[in-house]
């Protein structure tokens, strides 16, 4: 998926856990089919799971998740993938990596949530809101909305003859007209789509993947109204989490923007991603009809 991204077995995985983690060792090592394009997961016996950057900015998240995650999971009403070990570069391989609880569940289609899933994102998103935010770090998406005009535009002219860039560019236009944050910044965990929530039943059942987390704008984990739910609930969604109209707006420009970006990025290296991003491009322009 990336043209300088580290290649990972299992076979690598043992020899890193034989090296610094021998009480798992023997432990079988499985891949997962993963579609994520930061981390390789790897299922280690049947509780634990190995996450293996594959390029460096994963590698800078580890150390985040391990200090902050610890601490933002007895707050949240959600399993999350508390790390318990912190492994560094060796074997050959370059980056931080961690090993984490395993967690079951199966991640959802894009835009199949019902009324009771948006109720359950929504509980998640208000929790993270309300969590302590002192000496936080910054989002991964923490900047301004603005400040991703010229690379939105950019991947706008990636995908000219792909979708309709009109009607996208129209959209996000509006978008860079919403009012600004008003408020403080909160805690987000900043990229709520398909493969970092686990679902059972038609619930949420977990929240997984949190490297982009941090203090951001709080309409940035509204993308999931478009990436994870249907139109009837996505207003149940904004409803529970209380939008207004100018977060709202704010937060379709985030989705898109990002759907944009993704599609532009992955449109022949990750058909997932890709089928994903058109998926919520489509709702928004859909919206806009």
């Amino acid at each position: 998926m990336h043209a300088n991204e580290t290649r990972t077995d299992a076979a690598l995985v043992r020899r890193l856990l034989a090296a610094q983690f021998p009480a798992w060792a023997e432990l079988p090592v499985e891949p997962v089919g993963s579609h994520g394009t930061v981390n390789a997961i790897y299922r280690l016996g049947a509780d634990l799971a190995v996450r293996l950057p594959r390029i460096e900015g994963g590698s800078k998240d580890v150390a985040t998740e391990h200090r902050w995650l610890p601490r933002l999971a007895e707050h949240l009403p959600f399993p999350v993938p508390v790390p318990l070990a912190a492994g560094v570069p060796a074997e050959g391989y370059p980056w931080s990596w961690s090993v984490c609880r395993w967690i079951d569940g199966d991640s959802p289609a894009a835009g199949s949530g019902g009324a009771g899933f948006a109720a359950d994102i929504a509980e998640f998103v208000l929790a993270l809101r309300r969590a302590d935010t002192t000496d936080a770090p910054p989002a991964y998406r923490s900047e301004p909305l603005a400040a991703r005009d010229t690379a939105t535009r950019e991947a706008l002219d990636a995908l000219d003859g792909v979708i309709d860039t009109t009607a996208a560019a129209g959209v996000w236009s509006d978008a860079l007209r919403a009012p600004d944050q008003q408020g403080p910044a909160v805690w987000v965990h900043g990229d709520l789509q398909p493969g970092n929530v686990l679902v059972s039943g038609g619930r949420l059942s977990a929240v997984i993947d949190f490297g982009c987390m941090g203090l951001a704008d709080p309409a940035v984990d509204l993308i999931a109204g478009w990436y994870l739910l249907p139109a009837g609930a996505r207003r149940v969604f904004r409803t529970e989490v209380g939008a207004d109209g100018a977060e709202w707006a704010r937060g379709r420009g985030w989705a898109l923007s990002v759907a944009l970006m993704e599609l532009s990025y992955y449109r022949t290296s990750n058909p997932v991603m890709a089928t994903t991003a058109r998926h919520v491009i489509g709702e928004i322009l859909a919206e806009a009809d």
